[in-house]
């Protein structure tokens, strides 16, 4: 028998984790008639909820203790750190990241793993072809795949979701990554190894509420294109050459206009809008460089992704 280790992050998800637990054993039931058995390994990393998520974890913990285990926080540390203490504590043959709201569909998981075991790919990520979303929210989503896209070095595929099924290789080859600063998307493409991608129709949550903000998206989708790419840092260098030579065209302007016509009329407002674009810039550029510098301090404390406060 196989073991299948589904690693579900949860931070506020007491409506939706009975919901996820009763879909995932109707789909392994339905599975484990047709074919070889499978063992489906909960993992739940509670992300230092502050509803009843905890205690639900711990009433189906001790209704299947040989199948769910959880890993709960001290605190909320982000779903990037509730991935990577995930994929470090899954001992799987295969390891599934799933959101525990049903918005992948788990009726997936028998797709993906014939996949795996018959087209050897070491991963199958999935992609979401429609939802119904705020048209703000997935303008900027859009807009974020291809920026990142057109940016970094590695190719992340137009609204690809968390949810994939990894073999055992390929979620060492993550654990492998130590950084800090951790955008997944992103290192599961930089990883390389042979990848499919299946498509779904976007699902609305079986319960609950979305915990993400569009500044916290937007913030999000900032560091991940600071974590693979040094094109911001191009682009400051860029903005301050084309400042210099701007300057410089202004100077030799205003001398041979004052050589020719005699002194300058003078005019404060355009010398303070002129002002206020170099400062500007100026601060535009430090806010880049302070992004860059502000990882790098991150990641030479060697703080901890996350602490444990309890494993079960």
């Amino acid at each position: 028998m196989k073991t299948i280790t589904l690693i579900v992050p949860c931070y506020n998800e007491q409506e939706s984790i009975n919901l996820f637990y009763e879909t995932v054993e109707k789909v392994f039931n339905s599975m484990n008639q047709e074919k070889e058995n499978y063992r489906p390994d909960y993992l739940f990393v509670n992300d230092g909820s502050s509803d009843n998520t905890l205690s639900v974890l711990h009433e189906l913990n001790q209704k299947d203790p040989e199948n769910v285990h959880l890993i709960s926080f001290s605190r909320n540390f982000g779903k990037e750190s509730a991935i990577a203490a995930g994929l470090r504590n899954a001992h799987g043959d295969f390891v599934a990241l799933m959101d525990v709201d049903l918005q992948d569909p788990p009726e997936l998981l028998p797709q993906m793993l014939k996949i795996i075991e018959t087209e050897n790919y070491d991963c199958v990520g999935c992609v979401q072809t429609s939802r119904k979303q705020n048209p703000v929210r997935a303008f900027l989503s859009s807009s974020f795949y291809h920026v990142i896209d057109y940016l970094s070095s590695v190719n992340i595929k137009p609204n690809v979701r968390d949810y994939r099924l990894m073999s055992r290789q390929y979620v060492d080859a993550v654990n492998d990554l130590t950084e800090y600063n951790r955008f997944s998307k992103g290192i599961f493409s930089w990883i390389g190894f042979d990848t499919k991608y299946i498509e779904y129709k976007g699902r609305d949550r079986a319960a609950g509420e979305t915990h993400w903000s569009l500044f916290q998206l937007l913030d999000y989708s900032i560091e991940g294109i600071i974590d693979f790419s040094d094109a911001p840092l191009k682009l400051a260098t860029l903005v301050g050459i084309i400042s210099c030579i701007c300057a410089v065209i202004g100077i030799i302007f205003i001398t041979i206009r004052a050589l020719i016509f005699g002194g300058a009329v003078a005019g404060w407002p355009s010398l303070v809008s002129i002002m206020l674009l170099i400062g500007g810039l100026q601060l535009f550029c430090l806010g880049i460089l302070g992004k860059y510098i502000g990882k790098v301090y991150l990641e030479t404390k060697h703080r901890p992704q996350y602490i444990i406060k309890e494993h079960k």
